[in-house]
Order: structure tokens, then sequence, then C-alpha cells
């Protein structure tokens, strides 16, 4: 039972929770923001100013430079958007167009996307820094561009209709903003959006601090997660689909056609992964290491309520930063951990077969239906992945690429961190070397006497003499 004297005395212990807390993020230099007061750089704020030095503040500091105010960024498979400085202004100019995007070797699609890429490349800015971002659209509708978390004057947020005009096809438009705060961000399309962005008019939009109040990243990789329905043997993601997805990815490419982040033992490592993804969350799982949550799409987490995880959940039009010092060499899956989101199409179109024992309906369907057929999935998906039997035009296997070991039965939003110890280079290195005697291996017969293990039978197999076995 919960009395008024213990209720004062529960109040008055969170009241004081929050003010050591408030004064630990005061302490670190990260201001934890206070719902009852105006942010900073808004224009509630700092009322003695003009309207509109207090909505588009120019900038004080010169535009920040790489190497000097930040290390630059990483996006597999991708790229950072060029940029230039005219009187002080960073100047930028993406192009909305149709691209002929490759997937993975064997998936190929005709995308929407900017500057022949898919997703859009990484723009990347210094906070301060004054932008100027063209957008030319090549679509064959109207289209415009909004800045995914960032704050700005309302005219240039970029939701068509609303804020601004259209930007129609063969129209070039301008934005122009001061950035006041820093962190993983997006751009994206906010015209006819669902047609749009399921076709992958979107970017990442990464603002670094001037001033870090950390150790600066030797290595800073950034990714944007998306889902599509492309359907076997088509050339054209569907974006009328909103439930069945069937093709996942890290920047717009699926295992094994996603880069590597490489890193070397010791350094400093950080990840942005941001999703502006049509229905799915999320939970990307790093093996190998635990890492500090340090960042969300709001703005920097305080030291003391980071949280330490070896899962990051992102959801849909959020962004997350951990960070971690790459102390354990190998190879190291990072990956969706829902389970259907690490297999590419064909995977969801077939009846479940595990355990049926065909007997010699494959040899009657190849005689008088089907030849070549034969069933598959009555012992487990892991097979196709070693059947290299044909597949649709433009498609490929559910699962599968060759590994150092096996074939690597997974496929869609996988990729490695490879964490090697006296590389001159953050070339891909191949393949991890183990150590003698750090590899699993299949246990000898003096090991199982020694420490008294019991193998019971193996149960005996279905008889099934025209099914394919691995191998």
């Amino acid at each position: 039972m919960i009395t008024r004297r213990k209720f004062l005395t529960s109040a008055g212990a969170l009241a004081g929770s929050a003010a050591v807390l408030q004064r630990l993020g005061s302490a670190q230099g990260v201001k934890t923001r206070e719902p009852n007061k105006p942010r900073e750089t808004t224009a509630a704020a700092n009322r003695n100013k003009p309207l509109i030095e207090r909505v588009d503040p120019k900038p004080t500091l010169p535009p920040g430079e790489a190497g000097k105010d930040y290390t630059p960024v990483i996006t597999p498979n991708n790229i950072s958007l060029p940029w230039k400085v005219i009187d002080g202004v960073k100047v930028y100019h993406l192009v909305a167009e149709e691209v002929d995007h490759e997937f993975a070797p064997g998936m190929r699609a005709k995308c929407w996307g900017f500057n022949g890429h898919v997703h859009g490349p990484t723009i990347e800015a210094v906070e301060g820094d004054r932008v100027r971002i063209y957008v030319t659209n090549n679509l064959p509708e109207a289209t415009s561009v909004h800045w995914h978390g960032i704050l700005l004057p309302n005219g240039m947020d970029g939701v068509g209709g609303l804020t601004q005009k259209n930007i129609q096809p063969g129209e070039t438009f301008r934005y122009e903003f001061t950035l006041r705060q820093h962190g993983t961000h997006m751009y994206h399309s906010h015209s006819d959006e669902m047609t749009q962005m399921a076709l992958g008019t979107m970017g990442l939009f990464v603002i670094h601090p001037r001033r870090p109040k950390e150790q600066r990243p030797d290595r800073d990789f950034a990714f944007m997660l998306s889902e599509w329905r492309l359907d076997t043997g088509t050339s054209r993601p569907n974006p009328n689909e909103m439930t069945d997805f069937n093709v996942f990815t890290f920047n717009a490419k699926i295992f094994p056609a996603t880069e590597p982040m490489v890193a070397k033992l010791g350094d400093r490592v950080r990840i942005r992964i941001a999703s502006v993804a049509v229905m799915e969350h999320h939970p990307i799982h790093l093996h190998g290491y635990q890492f500090r949550i340090t960042e969300t799409d709001g703005g920097q987490i305080p030291e003391s309520a980071q949280q330490v995880e070896t899962t990051v959940l992102v959801a849909v039009g959020q962004s997350r930063t951990f960070e971690f010092v790459a102390d354990q060499p190998g190879d190291w899956p990072m990956h969706c951990h829902m389970t259907h989101h690490v297999m590419t199409q064909m995977g969801d179109k077939f009846p479940n077969t595990i355990g049926v024992q065909p007997g010699k309906l494959d040899e009657k369907i190849r005689a008088s239906l089907l030849p070549g057929y034969m069933t598959m999935g009555t012992n487990g998906m892991g097979e196709m992945a070693e059947m290299h039997m044909k597949v649709p035009r433009n498609s490929l296997p559910m699962v599968g690429a060759p590994g150092p070991f096996d074939v690597i039965d997974m496929s869609g939003l996988l990729t490695l961190l490879k964490v090697r110890e006296g590389i001159t280079s953050y070339e891909d290195p191949g393949w991890y070397q183990h150590p003698q005697g750090t590899v699993a291996t299949i246990a000898a017969a003096d090991d199982l006497r020694r420490d008294r293990i019991e193998v019971p039978a193996a149960p005996s197999a279905p008889q099934n003499p025209t099914h394919h076995h691995r191998g």
C-alpha cells in the first residue's frame, strides 16, 4: 500500500535523481532538454534578435574541413556527395533520376535515386555550416526533398504542397539553411512518398559536431536500411506492397554484395544506422562486441544514460549510432535479427515441405511434367544455397554465398565487420586466418571418451532416393 509519506518520499527521490542526471549531463557538456523551455537556436529563444535571424541564422564559423574538424564518414557501397565552397557556403547538387541499380550480381532493378546512386549519396557537413542544396528533378513526376530530422526554416522543410511547390520534371529548386545540430539524419522525397521512397529516393545526411566532446572515431561507418518488393523475374520494385517484402538491404545491397567494414585492431569504431524503410523495424545485431548507443536521431545521449547492448532496434524514421573499440580480431557478422530479413526472394511462396518424404514423386513429375524437377526443403532450407539450380531471370536464390569453411546460408540484411591486426590499409583483407586451436571442429572420439559424452544414435534418414543432399 502506498501511503502519502511513501509517495512524497519517492517523488523527492525521483526529483533528486533527475537533478543529478541533469548535473551529470551538464558536466559532460551534453545539454538535456527541458520540456518547459524552448530549444536553443529556435525562434522562441533569443527574443532580442529579429525573427529572420532566429528562423534562419547565419553561420559564425567557416565551413568545416575533413580531417581538421571531423573524420569523414564511410558509406559502404556508396559515396559522399561532392561539394564546393562559394562565398562561405557549402554547395551541393542532387539530381533525382531513374537508376539501373544492382542489388547483387544476378539481380538488377530499375529504381529511382539520386546522382546515379541508390540510395542517394551521403550528404556530409559540420555543425554550423551553411549549406545550399540544389535539387534537379529528372523523374517522370513531380517531387520534393525533405531533410528528415533537421532543424531549419519551415519553407525549407521540403513537403510538396505544404511548405513549397512541387519540383516539376525538368525543374531545379534551391534549398539553403544553417546546420544547428549534429547527428545522423536523412533526406527523402516528400511527394508521392509511397511510390518514390519505395523505389529508392532517399539518402543519409550526416552532420559532424564542430567540437566533439569525445575522441573522434578512427572508422565512421553509415548505413541506410530498406526493404523492397521485387518479384522473381521482374525488374521494377513494386511500390504498392504494404506487408510482404522479399528484398532487405544495407545501403541498397544484399549479402554477399555488401562491402565489409574493415578496422585495425584497436581502432575506435562508430556505426550509424538509419531507416526510412517502408513498414519494418530492424533489430540490428553485431557479433563479438558490446557497444554503447551514443546517439538517436534526436541528438547525443548523455553518457550517464547510454545503454550497453549487442543489438540495437532501429524503427522506421529513426537513426541510432553506436560505438566500440575494435579489440577482437575476426570476421564478425552484423545483421538484422528478424530471421526472414536475412533471406532474399523465393523464400515465402512455396508450401512447407519440412519432413515430407516424397518417395518416387520427383521421378514421376520429371518423367511426365517437369524435367529436372526435385522437391526442395524437406530437410530445411540451407541446402538451397548449395544446389546451384536455375532461377528465374533477374532473381537470386533465397539464401547463400560461399564462405571460408562452407556456404553461408544468409543473405539480405547481412554485412561483415573485419578486424585485423597489422594491416597497412583498409582494403578488404580477405577471410580471417584463425590462430590454431580457435576454430570449432568435429569432436574427436578421444575427446568424447575423456569428457564422458554419450552421443545418441542418429535417426534413420527418410527413404528418398532422388533427393540431392549437400556435397
